[in-house]
């Protein structure tokens, strides 16, 4: 089976890192981690509801990118650098995914986020 790297895109930020924004493999599609992280590749510090949105639209302009769309989204991780921000993005996570279509998720607050960050999304997406 083929595999699809996603390394570039409209909307998603310059990485130095050795890593693909995402990797497509059939009808799957796996995001890499996304952080706060602006299209010049800098980190752009914030209220934990803004980075996350920051997070959240890097994860769609991946998405984009691979070919894939929001509503294909299967699975979301969130890690936290805490854990008490969890219902600031519940409210986000409300908003953008509507009640009936909220993908699985799993939610953990990690020792270290990179750039001392808040939030970080990680997003898996099928399509039939």
């Amino acid at each position: 089976m083929t595999h699809k790297f996603i390394d570039a895109g409209e909307g998603l930020p310059q990485w130095s890192n050795p890593i693909s924004h995402a990797v497509v493999v059939g009808n799957l599609c796996f995001v890499s981690g996304q952080l706060s992280v602006n299209e010049a590749g800098d980190y752009v510090k914030g209220s934990v509801t803004e980075e996350a949105q920051r997070a959240f639209n890097n994860v769609f302009a991946a998405l984009k990118a691979a070919g894939f769309e929001k509503r294909h989204i299967a699975y979301i991780d969130i890690a936290f650098a805490d854990l008490n921000d969890l219902n600031e993005v519940n409210a986000l996570y409300m908003a953008l995914f509507p009640e009936g279509k909220r993908p699985a998720r799993t939610v953990y607050e990690a020792a270290r986020l990179p750039f001392d960050g808040k939030v970080k999304v990680v997003a898996t997406a099928a399509k039939e």
